[in-house]
């Protein structure tokens, strides 16, 4: 009797595959197996590619005589730690009695390189292969996965650019990495004073390195301008208010080169003259020019697609990307969430018109209250598809992640954090199916001899969604929050019932009572550092970065790295030493070495240190996914690539120009490094 071999990702998910398929076989030695069926897994990664010494042992040695390393054929070894479960997995994929297999490891681009590498190394012949490709794990997805799984063969172009990215970070990390240590590792290591300094880099995590030194670098050369604004204080039916004097047409400081901008002076001597000059009518009173009353929406924010979930996370709960990324991860498993390594921030038109299950599996929530039968009742879900929610050509791979409504019973036995990060998610998700919350906002302009003072007010009358966006551990209300975030704002501030109804009265040509007038101090705020969940906004956006319009549209969406490698690569340049993470805030600066290493690579290969390159990289991979340039097109280029730019560093000469930028980075340091004077030669 022929067999179905069900290939998982890792043994928890082969377990929900197991139960879906109502398999109550024998558990034996890293599978399970019924009369027509079987069930097996990887453990995430089962092959790697080789080190070049497999290749042959004088790769071993690094040395410029061997560079560039660029193989004709690929070899590819399996993981010691592994080996007893890829045997296992060997011998089921090729059992005569196994005809058809379903390969179910994760629905994306790493997911599909596990299988391939596996089925390679295997070699698999003449079966029946189809992918299963799924958003969640509840037992109807995965059921309707393997339902209308296609031939394997329809993702060969998806699995050739995850070939591609691993060859592709393989060949410049192993090739750059080695030729500028050669050149300029003694440099660095002489300069800290320590035995050896490997120079690691690589496509996208010297790209994020770059931005951190760049960011911090700006941080360190701004110099704050003080500026002085005037103030009006303005009384109206008991009730107090300001108003912000700008320079506008008609008033004597009009394009004055006194002026910081129009709103403010760069010496606190003309704020002065201004107030002297405006108090010599007395009583001090102004003049209502003009007001304006209207009404704004402000409708519920997209649904969370992986980084903006981690950007979320870190300010919410002080937690790095790579521990979001377990905790998605864990709550996909667990069935409690859909596919967690999604770029999307919206859903599927078909997934919208079964979503009312989704929310109807929410009411028995305790979190929410009854806040899913409210929206149920709304009937707000069954319109979702006519809303910028639902848009079937800003979904790649997966739609954003969103509760199942599912798996709530295992919920209490998870961590408080991992129940706060879903409690986050359901409350984005109810969100949407909410009316806008609605603000009356009001302009003011008033004037005392010629010059203008500005006013602007925002009160928020209706609640809309932000009636379930607040957390229950949260300290303040969504409304609250929202009211707050109008005071940062120069333009608008909040305020009471009681101002808010003196001001719908007010009339053009009122004259009001001006209390005082007086100077207000400010200065210039250097550029945020990142923390890590701005870090990877930033990676996902980084085409914002590129100056250039045309390529800036040309790699739209395609940021650095992606959704599934982001949080890794900041990791990994944390645990090298390249960058510091305070924990407690989740800031990032570069470590001494991290700025010693830039410097190098800013000096030799200034490309790797820039969004455009990394992020056309990545649009590269997205072409050869989609079929619009080939694999070996691709290839040709990077090769080229490669090739051109060792060999430029194995000709370049900055030790001696390299010692100015270290002693310039050094200067930033509590413990300065005691230099050797052997020059750094290599």
């Amino acid at each position: 009797m022929s067999k179905a071999l069900y290939i998982a990702e890792k043994p928890s998910v082969a377990q929900e595959f197991a139960k879906a398929l109502k398999i109550n076989g024998q558990r034996k030695d890293g599978y399970l197996e019924s009369e027509d069926s079987i069930v097996t897994w990887c453990v995430g990664h089962l092959v790697t590619m080789s080190y070049p010494e497999k290749y042959d042992i004088k790769y071993k040695r690094w040395s410029f005589d061997t560079l560039p390393f660029l193989p004709r054929e690929f070899k590819y070894e399996v993981i010691p730690g592994v080996q007893k479960q890829f045997d296992i997995v060997k011998r089921l994929l090729n059992r005569p009695d196994v005809e058809t297999i379903y390969v179910c490891t994760d629905s994306g681009r790493e997911g599909e390189y596990i299988y391939r590498l596996v089925a390679q190394m295997a070699g698999v012949k003449d079966k029946d292969q189809r992918r299963v490709w799924i958003d969640s794990q509840t037992e109807e997805e995965i059921l309707r996965g393997i339902r209308e799984a296609r031939e394997l063969s329809a993702y060969d172009n998806l699995a050739n650019s995850a070939y591609l990215r691993a060859k592709e970070d393989y060949l410049m990390g192993i090739n750059f990495s080695r030729v500028l240590t050669l050149r300029y590792g003694n440099s660095v290591s002489n300069y800290l004073n320590t035995k050896y300094q490997a120079i690691a880099v690589g496509r996208v995590m010297t790209c994020v390195l770059g931005m951190v030194v760049r960011r911090e670098r700006e941080i360190r050369c701004f110099v704050k301008t003080p500026f002085y604004r005037v103030i009006s204080g303005i009384a109206l039916e008991g009730e107090k208010f300001d108003g912000e004097w700008r320079a506008m047409e008609g008033s004597r400081y009009f394009k004055s080169p006194y002026l910081y901008k129009e709103n403010g002076f760069k010496e606190r001597k003309h704020a002065q003259e201004l107030i002297d000059f405006l108090n010599k009518e007395q009583p001090l009173k102004c003049c209502v020019e003009k007001i304006e009353r209207k009404r704004e929406n402000k409708n519920p924010p997209l649904l969370f697609n992986l980084a903006e979930l981690q950007n979320v996370c870190s300010k919410l709960f002080k937690i790095s990307p790579d521990e979001t990324l377990k905790i998605v991860q864990e709550l996909y498993e667990k069935k409690l969430v859909t596919y967690p390594r999604t770029d999307a921030r919206v859903l599927s038109t078909a997934v919208s018109k079964e979503i009312y299950k989704n929310i109807a599996g929410l009411r028995s929530y305790s979190a929410i209250g009854n806040a899913a039968e409210e929206i149920l009742q709304m009937g707000s879900c069954k319109s979702i598809a006519k809303t910028r929610y639902v848009n079937d050509k800003q979904i790649t791979d997966h739609y954003a992640i969103i509760p199942t409504g599912q798996g709530l019973n295992v919920l209490g036995r998870l961590s408080l954090t991992s129940q706060r990060v879903y409690e986050t998610i359901v409350r984005r998700f109810l969100c949407i199916f909410c009316p806008p919350a609605v603000y009356q906002k009001v302009s003011l302009v008033t004037e005392m001899q010629k010059e203008k003072f500005f006013s602007g007010f925002k009160v928020l009358q209706e609640e809309g969604y932000l009636k379930y966006a607040t957390n229950s551990f949260a300290r303040k209300s969504a409304a609250d929050r929202s009211q707050e975030s109008g005071k940062e704002d120069s333009e608008e501030a909040s305020c009471d019932v009681q101002l808010l109804n003196a001001l719908q009265r007010l009339k053009k040509n009122d004259i009001l009572t001006v209390d005082a007038l007086n100077i207000k101090e400010g200065e210039t705020s250097p550029p945020k550092r990142y923390n890590s969940g701005s870090m990877i906004l930033a990676m996902e956006n980084a085409g914002q970065l590129i100056e250039d319009e045309e390529l800036r549209a040309q790699i739209k969406g395609s940021g650095i790295g992606t959704s599934a490698t982001r949080a890794e690569i900041l990791k990994k340049l944390v645990s090298i030493k390249y960058l510091s993470l305070n924990k407690k805030t989740q800031v990032i600066t570069p470590t001494l070495l991290g700025e010693m290493i830039f410097d190098v690579v800013n000096c030799s290969i200034r490309q790797l240190l820039n969004p455009e390159l990394t992020a056309s990289w990545e649009k590269g991979l997205t072409y050869v996914a989609e079929g619009s340039i080939t694999s070996q097109e691709y290839m040709d280029k990077l090769e080229h690539f490669v090739r051109v730019r060792t060999a430029q560093v194995e000709q370049s000469n900055y030790q001696y120009a390299l010692r100015q930028f270290f002693d310039a980075a050094a200067a930033n340091y509590k413990s300065k490094p005691m230099a050797s004077r052997r020059g750094g030669k290599s």
